[in-house]
């Protein structure tokens, strides 16, 4: 050890109650160099997969996460010591001069907003490659209530550049309770099924895993349906959340999963970025609910690597009140629709005093609908918003985010239809591949006006039959099916669901 670094412990309390607490730490010198403590880092991989846990590389700096305390090699001199622990709590960056034969350092964490008061518990739906004790550690440090460590089929590169399949934490599956868990955080670990083409699911709350973890590919077979893996899902109560909305394959933007939306099987639809481009999932999630698709939305972070931290999408759930918190509840909050998603700012939204999932009928002659959105924020917003089928029907400006901003109006409804709030502004939140913005937005409330249905939007529902038109083709022609009946059984899939959408009115 050089002669100019000395041993430092280094202690971070909450403030309430005077107990360590984890956090995400990161100490530098007056020159901007980093410090990790004892058993983190200095540099480390943030490629997938590799050495996933405890490191994290945001934009070009390094922070470690610590349970609440740690040793650390400093120089004596000036430091300045940053502390990050979630949306609900006060990010710290203090100057701190460590003088020769000083051997401690001690912080505090103050939480400025409790949602878990009003009933919200904030979880992340995806992440792979952690431990469970690893995801535990870093839930605890970002202040996720719930982490869903998804096991799912990948190839590795050895050191000799061969490569083999490999299906890391399925050995950890825990299915429908906690693989590890602390006082007011646990990680439940399930899977991530995928098909190349087809697309892929999230399955949360499994009473078992749900095998194939993955079929098809140029050297599989098509044996098998999404709609499969959801209803082997649904069997004890589990949730099928659909991933990577804007398809990985460039001929299919949706895949199977849209089929199966439509059919009743899928619960929750995904998003894990926003950068208020084309690219983004949300004019996608409009389009849906415009089309009749009642879903609501979930917050993952997708981490798979040290270059993204847990939560950085994250999901607000509200569970019912006096419901304690437990994995099961938190999952059916989500299948209710109380959700909001958020990489930084907290919003809530009522209509006529109820909560986001919330299904409204009303006679003709009720009037308009009573809506109130609030947001408050440690990030940067510009922008808080009510939407009504897709458009932005009120707006306002936000200036002090950690003060309340309340955007309360009465909204006409002489159609049915959704209602939901949303904010937005210019901040950057750090992300890999590339930064996000700051971003929130709530699942709808669902307005049933009598003998007034939804707009046919036309365009929207036509775009989907085309898609489900061109997956069946494939399912017909292109599909690797072994039997008959295979091929059959999956192109009965869109079958349906194109005569379920053509029937059907939008209400």
């Amino acid at each position: 050890m050089s002669a100019s670094l000395q041993t430092a412990h280094v202690r971070v309390n909450d403030a309430a109650t005077g107990q360590p607490t984890p956090v995400r730490l990161r100490i530098t010198d007056s020159e901007g160099q980093y410090y990790a403590p004892f058993g983190r880092l200095t540099r480390f991989a943030t490629g997938c997969g590799y050495d996933v846990g405890g490191n994290v590389l945001l934009g070009r700096r390094a922070w470690a996460y610590i349970d609440g305390s740690c040793e650390v090699n400093l120089p004596a001199g000036p430091l300045v010591v940053e502390l990050f622990k979630g949306p609900e709590f006060l990010p710290q960056r203090i100057e701190s001069t460590l003088g020769p034969g000083k051997l401690a350092l001690r912080f505090s964490m103050d939480r400025w907003i409790d949602l878990r008061q009003l009933g919200w518990y904030s979880g992340d739906t995806r992440a792979h490659f952690l431990t469970p004790q690893a995801a535990l550690l870093e839930a605890a440090a970002e202040d996720l209530a719930c982490v869903n460590l998804l096991a799912e089929q990948c190839t590795i590169t050895t050191w000799g550049k061969q490569e083999f399949p490999a299906i890391p934490n399925i050995l950890a599956f825990s299915g429908q309770q906690p693989a590890a868990e602390s006082a007011g955080h646990l990680v439940v670990v399930n899977t991530h099924n995928r098909h190349p083409v087809l697309g892929s699911l999230g399955l949360l709350n499994c009473h078992r895993v749900v095998y194939p973890l993955g079929f098809g590919g140029p050297e599989g077979q098509d044996d098998w349906t999404l709609a499969d893996w959801c209803d082997q899902c649904h069997r004890k109560g589990g949730l099928a959340v659909w991933t990577h909305v804007a398809h990985e394959t460039p001929n299919f933007r949706y895949g199977e999963p849209l089929a199966d939306l439509i059919l009743g099987k899928v619960d929750a639809l995904e998003m894990d970025f926003f950068e208020d481009s084309p690219f983004d999932a949300l004019p996608d999630w409009y389009a849906l609910l415009n089309a009749g698709l009642r879903v609501p939305v979930v917050g993952a972070s997708g981490k798979d690597g040290n270059g993204i931290t847990l939560g950085s999408m994250r999901t607000y759930a509200r569970l019912q009140p006096g419901e304690p918190f437990q994995y099961k509840t938190w999952v059916e909050a989500i299948r209710a629709g109380r959700t909001m998603i958020t990489n930084g700012p907290l919003l809530t939204l009522t209509v006529n005093d109820q909560d986001p999932g919330a299904r409204l009928a009303l006679s003709s002659a009720a009037g308009p609908l009573r809506v109130r959105a609030e947001v408050r924020s440690v990030i940067p917003i510009e922008h808080l918003e009510i939407v009504v089928n897709g458009m932005v029907a009120f707006g306002k400006n936000v200036s002090d985010t950690t003060e309340a901003t309340v955007l309360e109006v009465e909204v006409p409804f002489p159609i049915s239809g959704w209602v939901a709030a949303r904010c937005r502004g210019q901040a950057q939140v750090w992300h890999r591949p590339a930064n996000q913005r700051a971003f929130a937005h709530t699942s709808p409330v669902y307005v049933q006006i009598e003998g007034q249905p939804m707009p046919e939007y036309r365009a929207v529902r036509a775009s989907f039959l085309g898609h489900l038109e061109k997956m069946r083709e494939w399912a017909r022609s292109e599909a690797r099916c072994p039997m008959e009946r295979d091929r059959e059984r999956l192109t009965a899939v869109f079958d349906s669901a194109l005569a379920k959408l053509s029937t059907s009115s939008s209400t």
